[in-house]
């Protein structure tokens, strides 16, 4: 790699451990360490939101993701709009209310400790899952810039995450998402602008080719719940943003730490918005992949060829068709995004374990001290969990379709409890107990289901993405049933009066 994108690179990575560090002074409670004592501007949550959407999953999948197939995927960003309505109305007065550093306080106060438990679980478990994906995705790109082993570089980009992460907590966290934004945007913007202008007949030469392929297309609109339509991920897609913007500590926690509700509201909604035209460009570049590299065949190797590699293409353009120092930028801003995601889940995955876990469940009061090292001790065994996932993801066919699929099993379900929460009057414990048992079988069963029986043995295929949305149906419902069969007596009370 040339000296010039070596030095942008390392530069960056220098200045972001730099930022940890300068916030290592000011962190030192663990209210500093998880709500940045709530005095954080509001442009940096807004930018922060904007960075916890956007990963190198969406940095190197979506261009992936639209290379190998259309923009399926953008009906995912379209759905964003909804739940950040729903954010600004609901989620965030609640939250404030609540003043609580953990999302799953609420779950605790609406249904007793087992729901706050089952919730902090099944986000840790989602998030570790995010994790690895974004950590194997990062190495693609630096194992096609230097040639390091994949798990060489995963284990040093998720110590250096962590560095920073465990020294400057929160704060530190959102000033790098904010930097980072920033950065990653400027870096896309060079890709497209670069790919626009170098095809040999002119910009009309993308629009053509990707035309004629069907490259611009969201996919089927056929009512087909067995295959990815525009349907099945529209459902999909508001399904996750809801859970992200209601129950995703990462998002939760930075409700928090904004100044007042309004400034939170303003980040929230403002944060989502950005990501749905970011995540458009993200696309159009691999479109522009597909067009470029269909002109120029002979550039690309015979091993990138194929499609089922399509996540690396880009990585391998950055590094062969872009100028020295733009190489370096680019590569900087693709761990822009991978870094602030992680950052995030770490920070927010350590709140979960000292708010819900250890300090709700310790029989002596935690001194400040003992939060601390809590802290610090579960950011470090995130990261190395988070790492342990990132090696297994290794040869993954499409990294966007496995985050979505592990998502969709991991996610538990926990929006339907927290939706049966805030949409239910009762108290209703053994309504909510029940219909989570229900959505738990709903969501093993459509998990497992082509695992131990086959694909071929049902009548009816559902597609993996709607496993949250049945999951989620299943709990509210049965719950929210429940419910009102409770309020108005026991079923057996009726039967009596009847008689």
């Amino acid at each position: 790699m040339p000296v010039a994108d070596l030095v942008v690179f390392f530069l960056y990575l220098t200045s972001v451990v730099a930022i940890g560090a300068y916030f290592y002074t000011r962190n030192k409670t663990s209210a500093a360490f998880t709500l940045g004592n709530q005095a954080v501007p509001t442009w940096v949550v807004s930018l922060s939101f904007f960075a916890t959407f956007v990963s190198s999953i969406s940095y190197l999948a979506l261009p992936g993701n639209a290379y190998q197939g259309n923009w399926s995927a953008f009906t995912f960003s379209l759905s964003i709009p909804i739940a950040a309505v729903i954010a600004v109305k609901v989620f965030v007065p609640l939250y404030r209310r609540v003043q609580s550093p953990s999302a799953y306080t609420y779950l605790e106060q609406r249904f007793g400790l087992w729901a706050r438990m089952y919730a902090s679980v099944m986000y840790l478990l989602t998030q570790l899952m995010r994790i690895g994906t974004i950590l194997y995705l990062m190495a693609l790109t630096v194992n096609t810039v230097f040639e390091w082993d994949l798990v060489t570089i995963i284990l040093f980009t998720g110590g250096i995450v962590a560095i920073y992460a465990t020294l400057g907590g929160i704060q530190a966290v959102v000033w790098t998402d904010a930097i980072q934004a920033l950065v990653l945007i400027g870096g896309a913007l060079i890709c497209t602008v670069y790919l626009f202008t170098g095809m040999p007949e002119g910009p009309g030469q993308i629009f053509k080719i990707g035309i004629e392929q069907g490259k611009f297309s969201l996919g089927s609109f056929d009512w087909n719940i067995a295959e990815p339509t525009v349907w099945v991920i529209l459902f999909y897609g508001i399904f996750v943003n809801l859970q992200n913007y209601g129950v995703d500590q990462n998002y939760v926690q930075r409700y928090m730490i904004a100044r007042s509700e309004k400034e939170a509201s303003r980040s929230a909604f403002w944060g989502g918005m950005l990501y749905i035209p970011v995540s458009m460009m993200f696309l159009f570049i691999g479109t522009c992949l597909y067009a470029y590299y269909q002109v120029e065949a002979g550039q690309l190797p015979a091993d990138l060829a194929e499609m089922n590699k399509a996540d690396q293409v880009f990585p391998y353009f950055i590094v062969h068709q872009l100028p020295q120092g733009v190489t370096g930028i680019i590569i900087a801003s693709i761990f822009a995004a991978g870094m602030s995601t992680i950052s995030t889940s770490f920070n927010s995955a350590a709140t979960v374990i000292l708010t819900d876990f250890v300090s709700r469940l310790s029989k002596n009061p935690v001194t400040e001290k003992q939060k601390m090292w809590v802290l610090y001790l579960s950011t470090f065994i995130v990261a190395l969990v988070g790492m342990a996932i990132g090696i297994a993801m290794i040869n993954v066919r499409s990294a966007l379709d496995a985050w979505w699929k592990l998502a969709s099993v991991f996610s538990g379900g926990m929006l339907g409890l927290f939706l049966l929460g805030v949409f239910s009057r009762q108290k209703n414990i053994t309504g909510a107990i029940l219909g989570t048992l229900a959505g738990l079988v709903v969501i093993m069963y459509l998990s497992l289901k082509d695992f131990f029986y086959g694909p071929e043995h049902h009548a009816i295929q559902i597609h993996t993405y709607l496993t949250i949305v049945i999951g989620t149906v299943a709990i509210f419902l049965v719950g929210f049933t429940i419910g009102l069969v409770w309020k108005k007596g026991s079923l057996i009370d009726q039967v009596k009066n009847i008689e």
